[in-house]
């Protein structure tokens, strides 16, 4: 199946970007907004939808957050996600050390989070109801949650060694959320918890192992 994927041949992208495209995502409410972010630090908005009703055609791009928007991130983009409830809100998340929450219709940023280091990755949960926090990895150890409802960034997990490269929030459980470390490292977190971490899995999750894997469980409690 791998071996036999190729381009749709009927559908094309507008290239707005000048530069390499770091991440893409599709909105989830009705599939037809895209979202992408450069190293150069734009942000396109593109409509997928066919709207000519010819069989072929070009996506195009509605709006972008380009290099003379006084908004604009500084750094490369590493980080777009669609607010999982709406398409009127979006997110963003750059090697400038920023955490930025979009508007899309006035296409300005609604809050913006700073962090001490660069930014590699953040997260929305797909299914949470009870909770608006954002997930972020950062090359600080510490896994850092962002409240959308009162703009603080207080909540922190503890237990990495080294930086936050990914985190994902489970896709069932809305207090549950997975993240990786450049420590080789994944951990899982109920974040309601005074601990925090549920397990850690590291390259020694074998039998000749079992002590290096309850040291790193240990490390938890």
């Amino acid at each position: 199946r791998v071996l036999s994927l190729e381009l749709n041949k009927d559908r094309d992208v507008e290239r707005i970007h000048g530069s390499g495209i770091n991440t893409l995502d599709i909105e989830p409410v009705e599939g037809r907004y895209m979202l992408s972010g450069g190293s150069d630090g734009v942000i396109v908005l593109y409509d997928l939808e066919n709207l000519s009703r010819k069989p072929s055609y070009t996506c195009k791009a509605l709006c972008s957050v380009g290099r003379s928007h006084p908004a604009v991130h500084k750094f490369s983009v590493e980080t777009v996600q669609w607010y999982p409830h709406d398409t009127g809100m979006f997110t963003s998340s750059s090697f400038d050390k920023t955490l930025k929450i979009w508007d899309t219709n006035t296409l300005q940023p609604a809050d913006v989070f700073h962090f001490e280091g660069t930014v590699y990755s953040h997260h929305m949960s797909p299914v949470a109801t009870k909770h608006c926090l954002v997930a972020v990895g950062t090359k600080s150890p510490k896994v850092q949650l962002c409240d959308l409802k009162s703009g603080s960034c207080s909540h922190i997990l503890q237990g990495h060694r080294q930086e936050v490269l990914a985190v994902a929030w489970s896709p069932r459980h809305e207090y549950v959320l997975a993240t990786a470390s450049a420590d080789s490292r994944v951990k899982l977190w109920d974040v309601r918890r005074a601990s925090g971490c549920l397990t850690t899995l590291d390259q020694h999750n074998g039998e000749k192992s079992k002590a290096s894997s309850e040291a790193g469980n240990s490390e938890c409690n």
